[in-house]
Order: C-alpha cells, then sequence, then structure tokens
C-alpha cells in the first residue's frame, strides 16, 4: 500500500478545518441542526432520500467564538494535549538514562530550532468578560484595545483570554468601551493566573505568538499549518496548484526548548465544486443526478478562497439556494447579498445548491453548536487528489517535483524561512517584545546507525546491502523457510484474459521450484466479466478442500475484488490471490510478479519466508491498529496480531468490529486472550514476556493509551490465569510526526542510512522514546518513525528495546527488504485496512493463524 493510501485509510484529511465555516472569525454563516426526518448518519448521508435543511431551520449568523483553554481552539496543533504525560517516572531502569550504546556514531542535522532566549518574566493570565455579552471576537478585541495605556502594547488575546507580560494594578479591572453604533460596553478583567516559566502553558503561548508573526509574513493559516498563497506553485497541465507552507511546533525537549519546523504542501485545483456537479449533471440522468453528487462529494475536504478555510462536506441542503435569506443581526438577507457586501463576490449560478458541513466546535461561550454550515459551491475549490489522479503517472511525477524535497532542497527552505522571519522588521519587534529569538540554523547532533542483519533464509543467511534495503536479489534461488505443498488450486480469468493467465500458471510454476514450493497444476476455471458471475464461479468450483484461489481481475473496479474477499474471507474462508491483468500484460516485468505473487500465496497458506535473529526467548510479539470503516458511519475496526513462534514468521490474526466511539480494546481485549492461547498451543505454554506495538495514536491520545488501553492489556493478560505475570512492554509507534534528519555524506546533506537512531536532543525528557529511520527512500527526504514506551514491567535495555524494534521492521512478508514501522503494526493495518474497505464484517475464526490479507 502505498504511503498516501495508508494515510487516507487513517480517516480524517490532513488540514481538515472542522469548526464552522465563518466568513470571518465573527461572522458564519450557519443554520440547525436539521429534523428527525432528515438525521445526518455517517458520512452526512440521509436516512431518507438526499434532504434538504429542514424547512422550519432558521438560517442566521452566529459568532463562532467559545471559551476554551490555550492551545484548544480549532486549527492550532494538538501536540500540547499529549503534554504534561510523564510516563518515564514509572519505568525504574530509565529514570537516569534511556540511551543506546549499539552501533556506530553518525552527525545529523534536525530540523528543530533552538530558541536562544526567552522571557524569563512571570505571564499573568486575565479572563474577559463582557456586558452585554459581544460574540464576535473581532469586535471583542478591537473593544479590549481601545485601553491600551492600561494593558500596554505586549499583549494576546484568543477572545476570551487575556495574557499580561505585567500585572494590572488590580486583581479585577473595570473598562469600559463604546461600540460604532455608541453602544456602551462594561469589559471586565480578571486575573485568573500567574505563570513562571516553566510553565507548559508558557510553552503554547510561545506557539501563539509565532503563529502571529506568520501571519506578518503574509502566510494563511488552513487547517493547522500555514501557506503562502503569494507563492504558488502552478501545474497547469494538470490543473493544480500548490500553496507552499511549513508547520512549526514549539515545546521543551531533552536539553532545551526548540521549534521544530517542517515544510509542507497544499494542493488545489483549479476546479470548484459547482463545475463538478455540472460535469455529473451532464453525465447523469436527472433522477440520478442527486445520488451522483452525493456519492462524489459527501466526504470530500474544499477550501474556500475568501477566508482560507477548509472544510468537510457532509451533505447538500438541496432546497436552499443563493436566493435563500438567513438572518443576519436584526435583518434577513440573502446569500447573494451577503457575499457581494462581505466580500464583492458575484454569484453567477443563483439555482445551485448549498452544501452542508457540521459544525463540530462548541457555540458562543461554550454552548452548543450552532448547526450546519451553509457553503456556496461556486466558492468551494476542491483540495487533494483523487484516486484517478493517483493513479497517473504523469500528474504524480510532476507533483513530485515540486513536493518531494531532497535533504539539501528542504534544508534551504528551511534556513530560508528563519532567514526571512530576522528580515522582518514587525516579526522581530514582535518577537523582541516578548522577549524570544530563534537560532538561524538547524539542530546538529550525534545518532547511531544499529548493526545491519543477517537474513535468515531457509539453510542459508545472508547479508544485504542496507542503502537499498531490498534483498529480493540476494534471496533468488534459496528455498524459503517453510513451504506449503499447492496440491488443489483455482485460478479464476475472463474470456479475453485467458492467455495473461495461462502466463502467469507457467511462469509460477517456473519461479516455484528454485523456491521450494511444490506446485501442482492449477483447474482453471473462466467467468463472465460480472460481478455476479464471478461470485457465482467461487460459490461453485470452492470447496472446503481448496487451499488457494488466485482471480485474475479484468480491471481496478472495486466490486469485483471487494466480492472476492468479502465470500472468501466471511463465507468461505479461503485464502485468496487477486492480481490485476494489467500488471501481468508486461511480459518483461512477469518473473518479478509472479515471484512476488508465489511468495505471498505461500504465505496466505501459512509458509514462512524469512526470519532474522531474536535472542529474547519465549516472547511474544503484538501490533494493534484501528481504522474507521466509512461505509458504515466510522465504525471502529480494531486489529490485533501477535507472533506465534520464535522466529517472528507465524502469526495470529484478530479483527474486531465496534461501534463508533467504543474504545478500540473494549473489542480487542478477547482477541488478545485468542492470541495467547493460540501461543500456548503452538509452543506449549505461555509467553514470559509480551511486547505490545501500539500504532494508529494520533494527537491527543496519548493520555487514552495510558490510561484506559494499558489496564486492558493487563486485565486480559491476568484472565490467562491469577499465576500468569508476564513482563510487559507497550509502545506507542507515531508515524506522522514532523520531524526529519539528515546525513552529511562525502561532503553534502544526505538521508541518513537504514538503522540510524536518535534518543538524545530531540526526545522528550518525560518520555522514553526514540527515533528509529528504518527503511531508504530513492526520492525526497526520509521520514523517521517515533517509539514511545508508556509502560514497561521487563526491564529491557533501551539498546535492546532499540534493537528489537528495528529488527521486526525486517519481517514484514509483503516487502522484501525493510519497513517504516515494525512488522505486526503493517500486518494489522492491512488486516484493518480490508476489513474497513471490503468486507465490513469479522473475517472466519479458520483464517485467524493465516496472513491472508497480505
Amino acid at each position: 500500500m502505498t504511503g498516501r493510501a495508508r494515510a487516507r485509510s487513517r480517516g480524517r484529511a490532513r488540514g481538515q478545518e472542522t469548526g464552522p465555516p465563518g466568513v470571518t472569525p465573527s461572522q458564519e454563516v450557519c443554520g440547525e441542526a436539521p429534523s428527525p426526518e432528515v438525521e445526518l448518519v455517517g458520512r452526512g448521508r440521509t436516512r431518507t432520500a438526499p434532504g434538504a435543511v429542514a424547512s422550519e431551520a432558521v438560517i442566521q449568523i452566529s459568532a463562532g467564538f467559545q471559551q476554551v483553554k490555550i492551545g484548544e481552539r480549532g486549527g492550532r496543533r494538538r501536540d500540547f494535549h499529549d503534554a504534561g504525560i510523564n510516563t518515564r517516572q514509572a519505568i525504574e531502569h530509565v529514570k537516569e538514562s534511556k540511551t543506546g550504546f549499539s552501533g556506530s556514531p553518525i552527525q545529523l542535522k534536525a530540523n528543530f530550532f533552538k530558541i536562544l532566549s526567552r522571557p524569563q518574566w512571570v505571564l499573568y493570565q486575565y479572563h474577559v468578560d463582557f456586558k452585554p455579552v459581544m460574540e464576535s471576537k473581532r469586535l471583542r478585541s478591537a473593544l479590549l484595545f481601545q485601553h491600551e495605556e492600561t494593558l500596554g502594547r505586549a499583549r494576546t488575546f484568543d477572545g476570551a483570554l487575556l495574557f499580561l507580560p505585567q500585572r494590572l494594578q488590580n486583581t479585577e479591572t473595570v473598562l469600559y468601551s463604546e461600540t460604532r453604533m455608541g453602544e456602551k460596553v462594561q469589559i471586565t478583567v480578571t486575573l485568573t493566573n500567574e505563570l513562571p516559566p516553566t510553565s507548559p502553558v508558557c510553552l503554547q503561548f510561545y506557539n501563539i505568538i509565532f503563529r502571529r508573526v506568520l501571519r506578518m509574513l503574509n502566510m494563511q493559516q488552513i487547517g493547522r499549518h500555514y501557506y503562502n498563497p503569494t507563492d504558488p506553485l502552478n501545474i497547469p497541465q494538470h490543473r493544480l496548484t500548490i500553496w507552499p507552507g511549513f508547520t512549526t511546533t514549539i515545546l521543551q525537549y531533552e536539553s532545551s526548548i526548540m521549534m521544530c519546523t517542517d515544510v509542507s504542501h497544499k494542493v488545489l485545483r483549479s476546479e470548484t465544486v459547482l463545475s463538478l456537479m455540472l460535469g455529473l449533471r451532464r453525465q447523469t440522468s436527472e433522477q440520478g443526478f442527486a445520488e451522483a453528487c452525493t456519492r462524489e462529494l459527501v466526504g470530500l475536504v474544499v477550501l474556500t478562497k475568501y477566508n482560507n478555510k477548509t472544510y468537510r462536506i457532509d451533505d447538500i441542503a438541496w432546497d436552499y439556494t443563493p436566493n435563500n435569506k438567513f438572518k443576519r443581526g436584526d435583518t434577513e438577507i440573502t446569500f447573494k447579498e451577503y457575499y457581494k457586501n462581505q466580500y464583492g463576490l458575484d454569484i453567477s449560478d443563483d439555482n445551485q445548491v448549498l452544501l452542508i458541513s457540521n459544525v463540530k466546535k462548541l457555540g458562543p461561550s461554550g454552548g452548543p453548536p450552532p448547526g450546519p454550515a451553509l457553503l456556496v459551491p461556486e466558492f468551494c475549490y476542491l483540495t487533494g487528489l483523487t484516486d484517478k489522479m493517483r493513479e497517473d503517472f504523469r500528474i504524480m511525477k510532476d507533483l513530485s517535483t515540486h513536493t518531494r524535497l531532497a535533504p539539501e532542497q528542504r534544508e534551504e527552505r528551511l534556513t530560508r524561512f528563519l532567514g526571512n522571519i530576522h528580515r522582518n522588521t514587525e516579526a522581530q519587534t514582535e518577537l523582541n517584545t516578548w522577549g524570544l529569538n530563534f537560532d538561524n540554523k538547524l539542530l546538529s547532533l550525534t545518532g547511531r546507525v544499529l548493526p545491519a542483519e543477517r537474513i535468515v533464509q531457509g539453510p542459508r543467511n545472508y547479508e544485504y546491502n542496507p542503502w537499498q534495503a531490498d534483498w529480493s536479489k540476494e534471496m533468488r534461488g534459496i528455498p524459503l523457510m517453510s513451504c506449503r505443498p499447492m496440491e488443489n488450486w483455482l485460478l479464476l480469468y475472463t474470456q479475453r484474459n485467458f492467455d495473461v493467465a495461462q502466463a502467469l500458471l507457467q511462469t509460477l510454476h517456473k519461479v516455484s521450484g528454485p523456491l521450494g514450493i511444490r506446485m501442482m497444476k492449477a483447474s482453471m476455471m473462466e467467468y463472465e466479466d460480472r460481478q455476479e458471475s464471478l461470485l457465482k464461479t467461487l460459490q461453485k468450483f470452492v470447496s472446503p478442500t481448496t487451499q488457494m484461489v488466485v482471480v485474475v481481475l479484468p480491471s481496478t473496479r472495486k466490486d469485483k475484488y471487494d466480492s472476492v474477499k468479502k465470500y472468501l474471507c466471511v463465507d468461505c474462508p479461503t485464502p485468496s490471490q487477486c492480481v490485476v491483468a494489467r500488471t501481468l500484460s508486461k511480459q518483461q516485468a512477469l518473473m518479478t510478479v509472479a515471484t512476488k505473487i508465489a511468495l505471498q500465496m505461500n504465505c496466505k497458506m501459512g509458509g514462512e519466508l524469512w526470519s532474522v535473529d531474536i535472542p529474547l526467548k519465549q516472547l511474544m510479539i503484538v501490533g494493534i491498529d484501528c481504522y474507521h470503516d466509512t461505509a458504515a458511519g466510522k465504525r471502529s475496526i480494531g486489529a490485533l496480531v501477535a507472533s506465534l513462534n520464535h522466529g517472528m514468521s507465524r502469526w495470529f490474526s484478530k479483527c474486531v468490529l465496534q461501534s463508533r466511539g467504543q474504545e478500540i480494546m473494549d473489542g480487542l481485549k478477547v482477541a488478545l486472550q485468542g492470541a495467547l492461547k493460540s501461543w500456548a498451543k503452538h509452543n506449549k505454554g505461555l509467553p514470559s514476556r509480551i511486547i505490545v506495538y501500539r500504532d494508529g495514536v494520533g494527537d491527543g491520545m496519548l493520555q487514552s493509551v495510558v490510561n484506559y488501553e494499558v489496564p486492558q492489556i493487563m486485565e486480559s493478560i491476568r484472565t490467562m490465569g491469577e499465576s500468569y505475570e508476564p513482563k510487559l512492554t507497550v509502545v506507542v509507534v507515531k508515524k506522522r510526526i514532523s520531524s526529519r534528519f539528515f546525513a552529511r555524506i562525502d561532503g553534502r546533506l544526505a538521508n541518513p542510512p537504514p538503522g540510524t537512531c536518535i534518543d538524545t536532543e530531540v526526545t522528550r525528557p518525560e518520555w522514553y522514546d526514540f527515533f528509529i529511520v528504518s527503511q531508504a527512500v530513492r526520492m525526497g527526504s526520509v521520514s523517521p518513525t517515533h517509539y514511545n514506551v508508556v509502560y514497561d514491567s521487563s526491564g529491557l535495555k533501551p539498546d535492546h528495546m532499540q534493537r528489537l524494534t528495528y529488527k521486526l521492521c525486517h519481517m514484514y512478508y509483503n516487502w522484501q527488504g525493510i519497513i517504516r514501522v515494525p512488522a505486526p503494526c503493517q500486518y494489522a493495518h492491512k488486516l484493518a485496512f480490508l476489513v474497513g474497505q471490503s468486507i465490513h464484517r469479522e473475517p472466519n475464526i479458520n483464517l485467524d493463524d493465516f496472513l491472508y490479507y497480505l
């Protein structure tokens, strides 16, 4: 699976703004919640026909202001939700040191900039009340800042909380302002907290200051990050535009406070939602237009350029057009008049229906959400890429020239960014006002390159070139560790694909011999190019004695693939392998393709390919990941994969489906018990050591893992017997991080070699964490993986933990090389993704001991 597909499988799109789509922060076009007759479910689809906003729903202007703690407002990074979680203090053997020692040292640079100086004074936090209540944040700020002589020039106000570097004379200060309409307003400023320089809130405050600096550089916030719309990268042949931007986060690291900065890109399409809808109208009938629009639009993320915000489309308001009126203050105004008056935008199509984006933020003063927001399709630009675009080699190649930056390009872009800040007078004045000063060069640090692993394959073991991180050449002609004879298997094909099916069969027989796979002739079955015919052929010829089913698909149509997997994973449990005919049509690549297919077929039947040396005995490795099934209202799907033998070459797999919002470990407790029972059956006893790699943990979820999931894992283990107390380690795996590392090789900046481990300087002092660069990349900058040990009763040395983690990155049987995460994490993801994308039901228990989802 591609990295993009994996990112899509995580659910929420990057940069997605879920708050009310306001015309300005103080004026949002929104409506009340729909009536029960058209209750929104799942991804915004209605329980009835594609409906409209209820006729009695009153459209009104409502403020988007909410009283929240600093750092929690929409669009800001959620890294701070993980702040204050100190797991290291409970792990005795790493209190003094969490650094390893294996491998050779390597000099690195990282995309971190030190804060050279910061405020040493107390920061005073005030709560601000307005009487009468002022909903508009912009108006609140204007009224408050009429009193500069009292508050001073150095101040930060987010609509509810005011931060000052000096204390006001009184604990409660009452000020009086007047609006343009002559309305008298009483402002009460109350001291609520005094924050020393060491307070975590100060770090959040520094981030707010720096975001203000980014706005001074004319950068626009979209979602969580800031982009420069004045310097776009245009790809006119594909009607695409890229806005360059940056991600920034200021946090406390091992020895100093630093800012982690990385390059980001926002891909925009020149196409609006209105043009997409007009295209659908030309392609479909009048009756099918509504269904086609709902299918194509719901779930998409769009950008409204008039305020540079992104929104997710949740439904379509079929009864609303720009000529509908909504209440703005005491008067009613049409959408068409509003956009003309507010932004000078003319709506060309008065008959276009409006789009619904559900509001998830709280309403004014912490009240309930004001209701679904309505958007004009003509002003909504499509973002991101469609699946068809991703399959277009030319589009992806042209995009990569702008977005896949080599280490030297990335360093140049980052240092130029900091240089612009240092040269900008307004930005420097702002930073100097608060006493902040950033370094202008990347952080230098020392990492370690872990020793290369030897691959054990059948009777031989061999080394590989770690820079290639691929041992497909080395493994040729060597028998696999264990092979399952293929005596009763089927090959299904359509009439026009008979030749490629025959070529595949001949090539499989040619490559299987050297691998040690005994392959009998397949029973070849023809089916018509229809989903019903394919399913009937499976039902007729697949029997309980069938070992494997290979299906040559005429196209990449998802429905046929889904029907094969659903039937063979649920109704008639049989390992299966699907391959698109186009993949087999390239004669020069057929040997390579057939070899990969033969390896996958052997795995899915219970065979073993290779292994690495694992010194620890009686060890069970567990990988956990989750996926949200968008076809079933974002129902949670949890997948657990656990090793069954010492060589980590046999795996137990279990997938559980849960209701939306249910904690992932609720269903996986039974799965873990099943894994332990299966391990005991294969090894005549229970493991003495269990290491759990928990993938799929986003920002703000760490507390839930520590407080809820770890106790659930321990409780699940205790059910195996009161006297059973294995050593347990729980590791949180994060891939979506901004950290990047570069090595100076042959006088130039390059990607560090696979096996590079970083456990100093850029790790967090309150965590037992480390980074590993495990894979090699041919283009762009390599992405490290962050590992955070949140629980450990095993006493395993940090060096051994790092070495074991790197070893497990070699054990993914779908790729003859090193991958970015430990194999059980990737297996768990593949299983959850298959169920969420294609099956939508729990797989048959007869497949639990097989890697049938590769």
